[in-house]
């Protein structure tokens, strides 16, 4: 589906989607405890895969009551042998994690995904499973999926790269838990995107495991049970909500407000305190879970993304609007998520006339045409480029079309509607 957005104010009220991260792990916890019922979890593409991970284990998942509930008999620590290939589609978080929980089978598990997915990185997870007594086989012998996982794992202590992947420290946290041994993580480089192993570690302990810090990385202890004492219930995703306060600082000539807004260990909650300073008249009220923002005149503000790379694609398209240069740091990592996330906003941006300078680890942006829009983007098949690039179409001067826009269906299916229900103007095509 291609969508063409046209410049527009917007106002009103919206409800934030669930955090795709915090659900991930949760029907996960869930299907690696006993019993459990996850209440609200995001339901989309990314979800639904590690949904099909975890009933290919032996889980049973049940969706029941109006509220997208999962009530979840799980396979209690001791996943089955999937009777097929499991494929991942795009979603690298699920692959991710559930390569540790294969990791725990006695047999054989193979794992696959998208194009995109069979691109990504998976070698040090690879070599972690190794060293702790699986068997591991990337098809390609270059650390890419196609994955054959044998186990049982022993647990044990591992050493990874800690720039590559946070999802590789959240994988064995999970499933050291249930070894006897328990599993160390030291790591060889400082954490990148570390928030997202504290929502692994919260999760964990709202599900009855402890897993913790230590000096030079992360440690869970084996012999655990996942056993939650009461329904888990997922907080809004502030990853979505980055794209709903920028249109708000952009675009919003009536205040826009946004519920669901829970405080949580979401590194992305940033987005607040970088509007913030770039001038934005945003409040967080964080007992009543909503963020309010109107339009107003931005400056350029240099931004580490090294713990929330999902926030580039945003940061850079308030770049563009800003007086000044936005300068966008440490987003190495941000080049291998489902596509090269850096390259691809430099790309779109360059089309419009905007000003950038693009290096591997930093991407500025400067001053913008005096017209911007009339433009075709490509999607890149990337759910946060297209949502982005929302939010500039929306702004800019002139109407512009983005391809394969279906692929927010990833991390927030209602994204259009929503965009619509505040004034956007979007026509599907």
């Amino acid at each position: 589906m291609d969508v063409r957005i046209s410049p527009a104010t917007v106002g009103g009220t919206v409800r934030a989607p669930p955090s795709k991260s915090y659900s991930h792990r949760a029907i996960l916890a869930g299907g690696y405890s006993d019993t459990a019922t996850v209440i609200g979890p995001l339901d989309s593409a990314d979800t639904a895969a590690t949904r099909r991970a975890v009933e290919a284990f032996g889980a049973r998942v049940t969706p029941t009551g109006a509220d997208d509930t999962l009530a979840i008999a799980g396979f209690a620590g001791r996943p089955n042998v999937p009777a097929d290939v499991l494929d991942c589609a795009n979603a690298g978080t699920t692959m991710r994690l559930v390569t540790a929980t294969a990791g725990l089978a006695e047999g054989y598990t193979v794992l696959t995904g998208d194009a995109s997915l069979r691109s990504r990185p998976q070698g040090p997870l690879l070599a972690a499973i190794d060293s702790l007594g699986g068997t591991t086989l990337s098809v390609h012998e270059d650390g890419t999926a196609p994955l054959v996982i044998g186990g049982p794992i022993e647990g044990g202590v591992v050493t990874l790269p800690g720039d590559v992947s946070s999802q590789f420290i959240s994988a064995l946290l999970m499933a050291g838990a249930v070894t006897d041994a328990g599993i160390t993580v030291d790591l060889e480089t400082p954490a990148k995107s570390a928030p997202y192993i504290q929502i692994t570690i919260e999760v964990l302990s709202a599900f009855g495991v402890t897993a913790e810090a230590t000096t030079g990385g992360y440690r869970v202890t084996g012999g655990q049970r996942y056993h939650p004492e009461t329904s888990y219930e997922v907080p809004g995703d502030f990853s979505s909500i980055s794209y709903l306060v920028a249109l708000g600082a952009l675009c919003a000539t009536d205040p826009l407000v946004i519920e669901g807004a829970t405080p949580s260990a979401q590194g992305d909650v940033a987005i607040i305190a970088i509007l913030e300073e770039m001038g934005a008249p945003i409040s967080w009220d964080r007992e009543a879970a909503t963020v309010t923002v109107s339009a107003a005149p931005l400056s350029a503000v240099t931004v580490d993304v090294g713990d929330t790379p999902d926030l580039l694609p945003t940061l850079a398209v308030l770049g563009a609007f800003a007086d000044g240069q936005m300068c966008l740091e440490n987003c190495e990592h941000v080049r291998i998520k489902e596509t090269d996330r850096v390259a691809t906003m430099a790309a779109a941006l360059e089309s419009l006339g905007v000003a950038v300078e693009e290096e591997h680890t930093r991407l500025c942006i400067g001053a913008p045409p005096a017209e911007m829009g009339g433009v075709t983007f490509d999607g890149a098949g990337d759910h946060r480029i297209i949502m982005a690039l929302s939010v500039l179409a929306t702004a800019a001067d002139r109407a512009c079309t983005i391809t394969g826009a279906e692929d927010v269906a990833v991390s927030y299916p209602g994204f259009f509607d929503a965009l619509e229900t505040l004034g956007g103007q979007v026509d599907r095509e």
